[in-house]
């Protein structure tokens, strides 16, 4: 017998919660096979069967479990069955969730209240009500005794009722709840404790987008075609951050008790959308990166996230953070920080404003931009500085190959 135990996932981490069991109880495991989801106040992990054989589950979903403490115990003197059918569905189960388990909450046709035989309403209007799956009961009949009309349908649907069958408001009075991920948890802590323990301030700046746009534009197919990757907008936003951070390096260091923590390196941390949540994996050294190994490296962080792979040590150390709620249609926002780090950079959306342009009123994309930092350790100088040195690379972006100098002044010495 093997008694398997919860593998501490971190520095600091002494607890987890079983997430999902990958596997029943009873199964056969193979050596290495994932058998559970954990997760913890960092991230979700799989917990991979130490040998092969029968296992016998001493937890249950949603339970949170000490690290080091007994989660299965595996008969590892356990014959594999014959027939493997069985264990390859299992394995599979995670990615290819049944059908009636994917929709819960989402009732059938049939099982949404539908107008019943008695109900006084002409042919025409009972088929509309049928089709709708309305709620008869809540429709008023104009017609004689009360009857319901094919108008009546109409005016019901048209004064911003929503039906189930479209995907709307079910119409009940139910609430449901749901528990909180231990990751969820974390983040909220987190974000609270911020919000308690910093100076936070948050300053905003607008960026002309239309260099970028066209010189994007102009090479985007001959960048993919040379890279493999395509030319986003995060690679420039990325690239001007270092080149800004190295320009006031006070917005890429941290509080540490009574000292100051400055970094020779900037590690730019990507938030990112996933299944479970809100993501921040970190990009190494991103100073030293070129467009096309950010843009490659953002990729593969996000396709880790995407599939709940993403690692401990993909989400830890960054200096400073880039969060694009612009993908969502957000126009402005006031990011919260993410600590230890002093600062994090908000993108928007890029929408089309009148802007002057020498003098003449023109047509330009604009996205808002904010930077919120810690006024502890960033003045608002320098966080002012910090932004504008963004937005004029972005705007000029042959400064990010010269170190947010213009060609010019590198020509010039200046």
């Amino acid at each position: 017998m093997l008694e398997m135990k919860i593998p501490s996932p971190g520095e600091s981490i002494t607890e987890v919660e079983i997430a999902s069991w990958l596997v029943e109880d009873g199964d056969y495991v193979e050596r290495d096979q994932a058998i559970a989801e954990i997760d913890s106040d960092k991230a979700t992990l799989e917990l991979p069967a130490e040998e092969s054989g029968t296992i016998t589950l001493k937890a249950q979903e949603g339970d949170t479990i000490q690290v080091g403490a007994v989660v299965c115990i595996i008969d590892t003197s356990a014959k594999a069955p014959a027939n493997s059918t069985k264990k390859e569905a299992k394995a599979a189960a995670p990615e290819t969730p049944k059908k009636e388990e994917a929709t819960p909450s989402t009732p059938a046709k049939s099982e949404v209240a539908s107008p019943s035989i008695d109900v006084k309403a002409s042919p025409v209007a009972k088929e509309i009500i049928t089709q709708n799956a309305l709620n008869a009961g809540k429709i008023s009949g104009s017609g004689a005794n009360g009857r319901i009309t094919k108008s009546d349908v109409l005016q019901f649907m048209s004064g911003g009722i929503t039906t189930s069958a479209a995907g709307g408001w079910g119409g009940t009075r139910e609430t449901r709840r749901e528990k909180m991920s231990m990751l969820r948890r974390k983040v909220a802590e987190r974000l609270v404790g911020v919000k308690n323990d910093t100076a936070m301030l948050t300053t905003f700046n607008e960026v002309d987008m239309k260099p970028v746009m066209d010189l994007r534009a102009q090479y985007k197919d001959k960048f993919r075609e040379t890279h493999d990757v395509n030319l986003g907008f995060m690679s420039f936003f990325t690239k001007a951050v270092t080149e800004a951070l190295n320009i006031v390096p006070a917005v890429n260091a941290h509080i540490d008790g009574k000292e100051m923590v400055f970094h020779d390196y900037a590690d730019i941390g990507i938030a990112v959308s996933s299944p479970k949540g809100l993501m921040v994996p970190v990009l190494r050294n991103a100073e030293q990166m070129s467009l096309a190994e950010i843009e490659a490296e953002i990729k593969r962080l996000a396709i880790k996230a995407r599939d709940g792979k993403i690692a401990l040590e993909d989400m830890e150390g960054g200096t400073f953070t880039i969060t694009n709620g612009g993908v969502f249609g957000s126009m402005l926002s006031t990011p919260i920080i993410n600590p230890p780090q002093s600062a994090i950079l908000g993108m928007h959306n890029i929408v089309e404003r009148p802007v002057a342009v020498n003098g003449k009123v023109e047509i330009r994309p604009v996205m808002f931009v904010a930077l919120s930092y810690d006024h502890r350790i960033i003045d608002g100088k320098e966080s002012v500085t910090f932004l504008k040195n963004v937005k004029e690379m972005l705007e000029n972006p042959v400064k990010m190959v010269f170190g947010g100098k213009s060609a010019e002044e590198v020509l010039l010495g200046l």
